[in-house]
């Protein structure tokens, strides 16, 4: 018997944006960031520019990444019931029993699938968790970039950290944490094709149109 599907919207357009935004922000900033602090290409010229568009890139990388954010904080009090803030933490007796079930059969400890129309709680945390350190990112990175380049805009981004901490902790918090992300990235991507083969709900498609195809024992 073919259970019955019903195409449902989910993600909308600024949550769908701003994922693929950061997606290639992260690469922009992995390949000129791991140029930055340790240079693989060799210049072939007195003239060669290498090292300036490397930092232009990084940094133009940061600002279209620092509006993505802002923009996505806007949609978590702006959104639909899938976008909101209350999804990245249990606060309900409802997600603290999704954050239970989800646990469970990532540990292979159930054989019950999560079926969340939305994240399942225990994506919601994983992203909650990606998003302070992204934060931690742009703070760090402008932090670093206000001492060659003071100002009260720079200091209000990332400057203050300076006072918390020293340039080379800074620098080394700032490449080590680019790591942490791509760590919960490939995770995230595993997880989701995996769901995806398991449930058959397009939760892979959805990123890209929008729409999942919900069996009604999605929790609401």
């Amino acid at each position: 018997m073919t259970t019955e599907r019903k195409r449902t919207y989910i993600w909308e357009v600024p949550v769908r944006l701003t994922h693929w935004i950061n997606f290639f922000a992260l690469i922009a900033f992995s390949v000129t960031g791991l140029y930055i602090g340790g240079p693989y290409i060799h210049p072939y010229s007195e003239q060669s520019y290498t090292m300036g568009w490397m930092r232009f890139f990084h940094l133009l990388a940061g600002y279209v990444f620092l509006m993505s954010i802002i923009t996505r904080i806007y949609w978590a009090f702006a959104g639909n019931r899938y976008a909101n803030w209350r999804v990245f933490l249990p606060i309900t007796r409802k997600q603290r029993e999704d954050l239970e079930g989800a646990t469970k059969y990532y540990l292979f400890m159930s054989k019950k699938p999560p079926y969340a129309a939305g994240h399942t709680m225990c994506a919601g945390i994983a992203y909650f968790v990606l998003f302070l350190l992204f934060l931690f990112q742009i703070f760090s990175g402008f932090a670093l970039l206000s001492y060659g380049s003071p100002g009260f805009f720079h200091l209000i981004l990332g400057g203050w950290l300076n006072s918390l901490m020293g340039i080379q902790a800074i620098r080394f918090w700032h490449h080590m944490v680019m790591y942490f992300i791509w760590v919960i990235a490939l995770i995230h991507i595993y997880l989701a094709t995996w769901l995806d083969s398991v449930e058959g709900n397009g939760l892979m498609g959805s990123i890209f149109g929008g729409y999942k195809f919900i069996t009604g024992k999605e929790w609401e």
